[in-house]
């Protein structure tokens, strides 16, 4: 996407039409900065999963079940352009291949730059994992607070959205399930 001010004017536009001057000092160059911010806020859509993971990808003969839990993550809404913000976990099952650990979190980072929905980034993130590294098992559970749940329409302030995506043994082995679900629900582990 070119920076070139079409979405600035297009703001600019939209302000007006709710009564703003965007003349006046407070509003001065917000049009240019709700455009910087939404062109970062959706950047995702300029990477490729494939090329995030496949630069990370290992031979190893480990067979266990590789967590990682409690991915900070935030994205855009699609029905009303308001955040939702959560932890997002993911485990998989090594067929052959490993992926480096801090590309789970980049892979997580890429899909929720795009306009989402929570049920569509739960699934995008498994279904990329169990693509890449054709493992025997995927898990994804994401749980977020979504903005447009507390700030506009039933405005309840504690409620939680989970979602999940369970693939391979983590669907078909009801223990492998369960002890995944324990592990991101301990909170043991190191305290750095």
């Amino acid at each position: 996407m070119s920076e070139d001010g079409k979405v600035a004017e297009l703001i600019a536009k939209i302000l007006e039409e709710l009564g703003e001057d965007v003349e006046r000092e407070g509003l001065d160059r917000t049009p240019e900065r709700v455009e910087k911010a939404l062109r970062y806020l959706t950047s995702g859509y300029g990477k490729d999963a494939k090329e995030i993971l496949n630069g990370a990808m290992f031979v190893e003969d480990y067979d266990e079940m590789v967590i990682v839990k409690d991915i900070d993550f935030s994205s855009l809404c699609e029905h009303h352009l308001l955040p939702f913000i959560g932890k997002c976990h993911v485990a998989y099952m090594p067929g052959r291949k490993i992926v480096g650990l801090s590309k789970i979190p980049r892979l997580v980072e890429m899909f929720s730059r795009r306009l989402q929905v929570q049920e569509r980034l739960t699934t995008q993130i498994a279904s990329t994992i169990n693509e890449v590294l054709q493992p025997r098992g995927v898990a994804v559970v994401m749980e977020a607070v979504h903005l447009c749940m507390l700030m506009r329409g039933v405005e309840k302030q504690n409620s939680k959205a989970i979602t999940s995506a369970m693939l391979g043994s983590f669907r078909d082995r009801p223990e492998t399930r369960a002890e995944f679900m324990d592990l991101i629900k301990s909170s043991r582990g190191l305290q750095i």
